[in-house]
């Protein structure tokens, strides 16, 4: 099964921060599938402030499968999981981190994350790895 890795992991792996998400990535590596989303691969390299080290990362990057998290159907299913939440009085700060949750829950992909944001979305059926 494979692992979807959110941004805020990749983030702190690349400044080296040592957090328990990191050592799970690279426990993970070599022993599962790792994949990235297209809008999490755009968010890293958004953060970035150089082109040298937006090309530095792309390449350490492209050894794992990007791929594709929004159509419509994960558009509309985001929208009601963020009804649902919004209901439980639980308001979601970021579409994007929406539509990764909906996309993992979904599909039945863990998402290995380091945001406070995804939690609520365990009520839901996120599996975290």
């Amino acid at each position: 099964m494979a692992t979807l890795v959110d941004t805020s992991v990749w983030v702190d792996l690349f400044r080296g921060a040592p957090t328990a998400q990191v050592a799970r990535l690279k426990a993970l590596v070599g022993h599962e599938e790792l994949v990235l989303g297209d809008l999490i691969f755009a968010e890293i390299l958004q953060g970035l402030r150089t082109g040298r080290e937006a090309r530095q990362v792309e390449a350490a990057l492209r050894s794992y499968p990007v791929l594709e998290l929004v159509g419509e159907a994960t558009a509309r299913l985001s929208a009601d999981h963020y009804r649902e939440l919004r209901r439980r009085g639980i308001t979601v700060r970021k579409t994007i981190d929406c539509l990764i949750a909906t996309w993992c829950i979904a599909r039945r992909v863990p998402l290995l994350h380091n945001d406070k944001d995804f939690r609520p979305f365990v009520q839901l059926g996120l599996v975290e790895a």
